[in-house]
């Protein structure tokens, strides 16, 4: 889906009367409009994918202008159109919350690099999506699904925390994907906590009560809760090791049905509002392109002339 994407933006490129001018006033209609079909692009290109590969019905509802964004994912994706409020408000937070947290992250970063090279904005953003696919940036939300699911399979009492902290043991290369990573936790800036967990936190223990998922939810917690200390141990940190936010939003997806093809989508639905104010920000202070400082740190080899060889 995120390559479905990133080869519709490119396509814009087509459509758009003056697509290379990095003019401040140019640039922010095709953000403002890469903001409102974002949504269009990562629902209806899952439904024909969902449709060409699995069979299923082809249903396209047309966008409703009165509609918030999460509101119109969900009025796209439901066959029925239905949704409650509470649905509705903790996809709205999902997607604020995963708008923008700074310029460091690996997507935006790459947004500035790009942008710096004077290139137009739809090469720009199609290069900031490819970030974002990694599973070590956008993708991690998925990779929390998949241990949790792993989890369970290893984990028979969801309340035994002296079994949980054993699979937590992952750790030590022994278990899951076998990379010694506890997906969702800790963050390269946030230590003591990440903010945008917390305040997402609330949100999701109100839509596990809602969907009757109270179990489950309990188990995120200490999972969390536990991770934290194992991980402090095992790498011996001791600023501090918190949830992020990609700890709960996998979890929030499935709640509310949306199929794991689009968890990596719908942080670009967000993070396209982030990537747009980067890149603004980049045309109004252009300077130099940007570039690492590269020295090579390799044994020097003498060389050899090919005549030679």
């Amino acid at each position: 889906m995120m390559n479905t994407m990133a080869k519709s933006v490119l396509s814009m490129y087509a459509f758009d009367p003056n697509p290379d001018s990095v003019a401040v006033d140019n640039v922010l209609r095709q953000s403002l409009q890469l903001i409102s079909v974002f949504p269009l692009m990562a629902v209806y290109g899952y439904q024909a994918y969902n449709h060409y590969y699995n069979g299923a019905s082809l249903f396209i509802h047309s966008p409703q202008p009165e509609l918030s964004t999460a509101e119109l994912i969900l009025h796209l994706l439901r066959p029925d159109n239905k949704y409650t409020d509470l649905e509705a408000k903790i996809l709205d937070v999902a997607l604020v919350l995963h708008a923008e947290h700074g310029g460091g992250n690996n997507s935006s970063f790459t947004t500035h690099v790009v942008t710096s090279s004077g290139t137009d904005t739809y090469s720009t953003i199609a290069a900031s999506l490819g970030s974002l696919k990694g599973p070590k940036h956008g993708g991690a939300n998925i990779k929390v699904m998949q241990m949790f699911d792993d989890l369970k399979t290893q984990v028979k009492d969801w309340e035994d925390e002296d079994q949980i902290t054993d699979y937590l043991k992952l750790l030590n290369k022994e278990a899951f994907d076998h990379t010694g990573l506890i997906y969702g936790m800790g963050h390269a800036v946030y230590s003591l906590s990440d903010p945008r967990a917390r305040v997402f936190k609330g949100f999701v223990k109100s839509l596990s009560e809602e969907k009757g998922l109270t179990d489950e939810f309990q188990l995120y917690d200490r999972v969390e809760r536990i991770a934290a200390k194992v991980i402090a141990e095992k790498r011996k940190i001791y600023k501090g090791v918190s949830a992020n936010v990609d700890f709960y939003s996998g979890f929030v997806y499935s709640m509310l049905k949306l199929p794991y093809q689009l968890f990596t989508p719908m942080f670009a639905v967000s993070r396209i509002a982030g990537w747009s104010a980067h890149r603004l920000e980049e045309i109004i202070n252009a300077g130099k392109i940007i570039r690492p400082a590269y020295m090579g740190v390799g044994e020097h080899k003498t060389y050899v002339p090919l005549d030679k060889r």
